[in-house]
């Protein structure tokens, strides 16, 4: 069953993103990111490029030739990809085909709209009996 992670209160939830995924990176792991909204998954790239600032993560959009051998795929669909390792939703919805993850890592944000969607989501979860564990973000970056 596929484990889900909820951090909230992110002050930035891009740059929570970023960091979250440059520490799996760095433990060698590779995932795919959610994000349907383009003006995300660009600020997301770009975070990514600058950040840390004496590294790059590697990372590329799902339609990248390179996508199959780069660690990092941000993808506005999840349809027609074979990664199931782990998932980062940066979407206000539940993603679609989520349960094939290993796990699922959510970020919400400290704006009113982010945490009810967030709710939203996290209750989809329980009531499904998937169990949650929830990581506070309160005064990190």
């Amino acid at each position: 069953m596929t484990r889900i992670f909820f951090y909230h209160n992110a002050a930035d939830r891009v740059a929570t993103a970023a960091s979250l995924i440059a520490r799996a990176v760095a433990q060698k792991k590779s995932l795919l990111v959610y994000a349907p909204e383009a003006a995300i998954a660009a600020a997301l790239d770009r975070h990514l490029w600058l950040h840390p600032p004496t590294g790059f993560v590697p990372h590329v959009d799902r339609d990248s030739p390179l996508a199959a051998e780069t660690p990092v795929v941000i993808a506005g669909r999840l349809d027609s990809i074979d990664r199931d390792e782990r998932l980062f939703n940066l979407a206000p919805e539940v993603p679609p085909g989520f349960s094939r993850f290993n796990s699922l890592i959510e970020i919400v944000g400290q704006g009113e709209e982010e945490r009810l969607a967030g709710r939203q989501r996290a209750r989809f979860y329980r009531d499904r009996g998937y169990d949650i564990q929830y990581i506070d973000q309160s005064g990190r970056v």
